[in-house]
């Protein structure tokens, strides 16, 4: 049986994981593995059709924590050993990292000192670019100092720059070709363990015995019962975890919050392999851009850009009180101003009259850090608070639920006592605690981006 084909509900499970996207493929993939059955429960018609399906799949190690980087490299080996990680051949069917190497611009605020030392301890190889060299890496950049990032409407947003920009370079870095795709792989790898996909399922309540729960109840009226649930509901999670009755003892808050991304041409001196590949020899696909000075993020998609926001302080967000009333379409705002930042960074980009791209809701954490934790209802765990960043880290959120789930259940403290993840390419350990639902908020968590 494939994921994704039609089933009848079981009556039972050993676990049941509600979410079908990039983070709740992976956590059944990872509890099937621990010889557990499996139950996948989605609201959409197939696997990654939610948030995944809008991700621009950005695989790169610049986080604000030890934690996070180090959880991003060693994800970005399993991404780089894809068939490995799912267990099957390499063929037309799977998802392709894109190695392009990201270059995240040395501007205020941007962090990128404190990210060097912390890249020193992991182990993840970097450059640091002066102006000059940025622009002779990437052809048709301008390395101007122009932040921090203005509204179009601010009369200071088409002044000259002030200084000029370096850039901090990461050549192990790039993107997955199709963020859906490598959610289907994950649920098929998972269903070749047995783990049932069902969907255009809703759940619509939690059960409970003996103070702990006991298993989920559908909108049919049917019930499935599990001693173990997970919330990888993405932005619908904070409302299952009110079904729950859990989220009161959480520090952090998460809400859903829309996001766009969009497309344009690219300029011809960023087609085709014209950026120098790393360490200045052959060359490569232009690398991703992280843009903090102007708010953008950059990533090549053949022949085109897609342009992100970094959610500078500046731009209002868009957030929502029910998920379903997303608005799937760009919107001209939105699009003249991501695409007009941008083209001042490459002033060769064209700006087109109209808005091409998508929207997704991002489930987005108050520190922009995910949660990956039990609950106070024993039984009931989260891989939520993802915020647009994780779905990088979608292979070691498999397998920091696994760890936690089995821990936890064989009696570990984990509030007590963190558990502790050790990588198993990098040998990098990880602090599961960093990702606790209780976790202090950093001082600095308020003017965060979703880069980290």
């Amino acid at each position: 049986m494939t994921a994704g084909e039609a089933d009848t509900p079981p009556s039972g499970a050993d676990a049941v994981v509600v979410g079908a996207g990039v983070i709740g493929a992976a956590v059944a993939l990872e509890l099937a593995r621990t010889g557990r059955r499996v139950v996948v429960l989605d609201k959409t018609g197939g696997v990654g059709h939610g948030s995944t399906s809008a991700s621009s799949a950005i695989i790169r190690f610049n986080y604000s924590t030890w934690d996070g980087v180090a959880t991003a490299w060693e994800s970005q080996h399993c991404w780089a050993r894809w068939a490995e990680h799912l267990g099957t051949v390499c063929g037309p069917g799977l998802a392709a990292f894109r190695r392009t190497g990201a270059v995240l611009l040395d501007a205020p605020g941007s962090g990128t000192s404190e990210v060097v030392a912390l890249f020193e301890r992991a182990g993840v190889p970097y450059e640091r670019w002066d102006a000059a060299t940025l622009r002779s890496r990437i052809p048709g950049i301008d390395a101007g100092r122009y932040g921090p990032p203005r509204s179009l409407l601010d009369e200071a947003f088409f002044s000259g720059p002030e200084g000029e920009l370096g850039a901090l370079f990461t050549p192990d870095a790039g993107f997955v070709d199709d963020p859906q795709l490598a959610a289907q792989n994950l649920a098929d790898a998972a269903a070749r363990l047995g783990v049932r996909f069902l969907f255009h399922r809703r759940v619509v309540g939690v059960l409970r015995r003996e103070d702990r729960v006991a298993g989920v109840r559908l909108a049919d009226g049917t019930a499935i019962t599990a001693p173990v649930v997970v919330n990888a509901a993405g932005p619908w999670s904070g409302g299952f975890n009110r079904k729950a009755g859990v989220g009161a003892e959480f520090t952090v808050g998460v809400r859903p919050l829309r996001q766009e991304v969009h497309q344009v041409a690219t300029p011809v001196g960023q087609r085709d392999g014209t950026a120098s590949g790393p360490g200045g020899t052959g060359t490569m696909s232009s690398p991703i851009v992280a843009d903090v000075d102007l708010g953008t993020y950059l990533r090549p998609c053949g022949g085109h850009f897609l342009i992100g926001s970094t959610l500078p302080a500046c731009d209002p967000r868009e957030w929502l009180d029910d998920p379903d009333e997303c608005n799937p379409h760009p919107t001209p705002a939105r699009f003249e101003t991501q695409v007009t930042r941008a083209a001042r960074r490459f002033p060769l980009l064209g700006v087109p009259n109209r808005p091409t791209g998508i929207a997704g809701v991002y489930d987005a954490a108050d520190d922009w850090s995910p949660i990956y934790d039990r609950t106070d209802l024993p039984g009931f765990y989260v891989a939520m608070g993802t915020s647009g960043n994780q779905f990088k880290n979608a292979p070691l959120a498999g397998r920091f639920l696994a760890t936690l789930v089995d821990r936890v259940e064989a009696g570990h403290d984990h509030d007590r006592d963190p558990l502790r993840y050790t990588g198993e390419h990098t040998g990098i350990v990880v602090d599961l605690g960093a990702f606790s639902r209780r976790r202090p908020l950093a001082e600095d968590a308020a003017s965060r981006t979703v880069l980290g």
